[in-house]
């Protein structure tokens, strides 16, 4: 078994830090993301830029790194029944690491798809997010959401996944073709272990008035973008989104004033709208822009603020394709 495996990173549209209590999202799977060429093998053997990690076939062992999220996907696996089948390969990435681009998620699901094909152990792409899910929280103790797995397990070209995390129902929304999707890198890193993520949540539970509030008028955001969208109404984006930013950044206290920055630099540079997307605390910025315009807006933002930008595509999902030899006939 020899394979080529590609899973995508995510922009988050909108429906910021609703997923881990079941409310709405609208993210892309876009075209950067994480490749792993891989075989199978007696145990998980995987490196990447020079940096490899060695584990039992079910994802047992020491781990440390990107490596946790591996061995934390192998014991998920384990625990639904997948047999203890190794798998040798190297991965190859395209997303910045704590850009809030779904590096993790991308990660996981790479290496989830990579150890099904493996041992024939086929799972259905939305339980297979959910124990990537799991893998995460398995990995960094991080209370995270579906939102990051479900988009790269589940992204179509052209579209972007309307995710309800508490009921898991899901449809597409088609983009209207005029309209293009800049990210630009702050340059301000981030991990979610390292970060006020998981206060944001014992905080939301808890029921305190501003994160609350958050939540609840964000899930209305996306339903008035998704509104918006399917009308071909641009001129409505860019309130929904200054609405949905000025939320995080004062009702959530998640973004950053670096954040705020390129914001401000993609608005002035002629962007429909413009937002932090991710979790927040560093990583990038999701702006909209009329196709034509995008690679101007791109580099007037990036003029005045952030560090690297892309005009980035609705893709597809995560694909395998066999790419063992092909045999003569006999």
């Amino acid at each position: 078994m020899s394979m080529s495996i590609w899973a995508p990173g995510r922009v988050n549209l909108i429906g910021e830090h609703t997923d881990y209590s079941g409310g709405l999202v609208l993210p892309i799977a876009i075209d950067r993301g994480i490749r792993l060429e891989v075989d199978r093998g007696p145990q998980i053997a995987l490196v990447s830029n020079g940096d490899s990690i060695e584990l039992a076939a079910d994802g047992s062992g020491d781990a440390h790194g990107w490596g946790r999220y591996a061995a934390a996907v192998g014991r998920e696996l384990a625990l639904l029944g997948r047999p203890a089948v190794g798998i040798a390969g190297t991965l190859d990435s395209d997303v910045p690491q704590g850009a809030g681009l779904g590096s993790s998620g991308a990660l996981e699901v790479v290496v989830a798809l990579a150890l099904c094909a493996a041992a024939e152990f086929e799972v259905d792409p939305l339980e297979l997010a959910l124990a990537c899910q799991r893998a995460e929280r398995r990995a960094v103790g991080v209370p995270s959401g579906i939102l990051d797995q479900a988009a790269s397990l589940l992204g179509r070209e052209g579209h972007a996944l309307l995710l309800d995390c508490g009921s898991l129902e899901y449809r597409w929304v088609e983009l209207p073709e005029e309209l293009a999707i800049v990210v630009i890198d702050s340059g301000e890193r981030h991990s979610h272990e390292g970060s006020g993520y998981a206060d944001r949540k014992r905080e939301l539970e808890s029921g305190h008035p501003h994160r609350v509030r958050h939540v609840r008028t964000e899930n209305e955001r996306v339903r008035a973008l998704v509104g918006a969208l399917e009308r071909g109404d641009l001129e409505a984006l860019g309130p929904i989104f200054a609405a949905s930013h000025a939320s995080l950044r004062d009702d959530y206290e998640v973004s950053t004033p670096r954040l705020d920055r390129v914001v401000d630099a993609a608005l002035a540079a002629g962007a429909i709208g413009a937002r932090m997307t991710g979790g927040g605390f560093g990583g990038s910025i999701v702006a909209l822009a009329a196709r034509e315009d995008a690679r101007g807006v791109l580099q007037r933002t990036l003029e005045q603020a952030g560090v690297q930008g892309w005009i980035v595509r609705p893709a597809a999902g995560a694909t395998r394709r066999r790419t063992d030899p092909s045999r003569n006939p006999a």
